[in-house]
């Protein structure tokens, strides 16, 4: 039996997060304390206070989450997992709890990623929207056919993916959908046109930050999403981690390459219970479990 740690991504924040570890926990008052000093203005106060449009904003949404989720990591008794991974910015909690980066490393890549993607989503605003009840082919096919930059950006399960691009590229994409079968195409609450050619512009930025940051070979393989394989060597970790910037998460992927190394066991850590959902789709009758608070 081999144990998966997996970690959420951005949209499964919610207003009030953290409050109780926060009130509850002195080492997670104390991460969370140390991570305003880093990032140089009170997250805790957004987070524990703030509305759902406050934590929407990128460069809030991203730290927000990864410390949530990282705290519940270090602050709880967990077994050594055998493989880790992380949905999109889930990932960066990923590597903090395979002990490739330090949480303070890790919080510093993830505050540099957010603002450069803030950036681009003021720059070029987009969106992005649910498809399905299509499939993947199908769904890369109609994207490929419509004018402008519209591309499949999250394969989250058997049934289900999310494409980004611009506006109207995307409205004209949900109603080709549509018409080529599939259930559903829902516009979805984003800050921008996330893992699209649109967030190119923050490549450059990124690339600093993530060369700047020492990432050591994880104690257990995480499956990134970009290649939905086992990555252990610092480089290829590095290098995926800027080609996530505009490359499709391969959610999808990387569940069904853990359960074929021999993953049983998959615990969510972090707010909400979205991934959950999705492994479950993904792979009928595997059990998991979501780590919310201190246990």
């Amino acid at each position: 039996m081999k144990k998966a740690f997996v970690f959420p991504g951005q949209g499964s924040q919610f207003p009030g997060m953290g409050k109780e570890l926060y009130e509850a926990n002195p080492k997670a008052r104390a991460m969370m304390e140390q991570a305003n000093d880093i990032l140089g203005f009170r997250i805790t106060d957004i987070m524990f206070g703030g509305s759902d449009e406050d934590l929407k904003a990128t460069r809030v949404t991203q730290p927000a989450i990864f410390l949530h989720s990282v705290v519940l990591a270090g602050c709880n008794a967990l077994d050594t997992p055998d493989m880790v991974g992380g949905h999109s910015l889930g990932e960066f909690s990923a590597l903090v709890a395979a002990g490739a980066v330090s949480f303070e490393d890790g919080l510093r890549l993830v505050a540099a990623r957010a603002s450069a993607m803030q950036k681009c989503c003021e720059l070029h605003p987009g969106s992005m929207a649910a498809v399905i009840a299509l499939a993947p082919e199908t769904v890369e096919e109609v994207c490929a056919g419509i004018p402008g930059t519209v591309v499949p950006a999250n394969y989250n399960c058997d049934g289900q993916i999310v494409i980004s691009g611009d506006k109207e590229a995307v409205s004209l994409a949900c109603d080709a959908m549509k018409a080529a079968g599939a259930k559903r195409a829902l516009p979805l609450i984003v800050g921008g046109a996330f893992h699209s050619p649109l967030m190119e512009p923050a490549r450059a930025e990124l690339a600093e930050a993530i060369e700047a940051t020492e990432i050591v070979a994880p104690s257990c393989p995480i499956y990134q999403n970009v290649s939905a394989s086992a990555e252990t060597d610092p480089v290829r970790i590095k290098a995926n981690l800027l080609a996530q910037l505009t490359s499709p998460v391969r959610w999808t992927q990387s569940v069904k390459a853990m359960l074929a190394d021999g993953a049983t066991d998959f615990t969510e850590i972090g707010p909400g219970a979205v991934l959950q959902g999705l492994i479950g789709r993904i792979s009928k009758g595997i059990e998991g479990i979501t780590i919310q608070g201190i246990q």
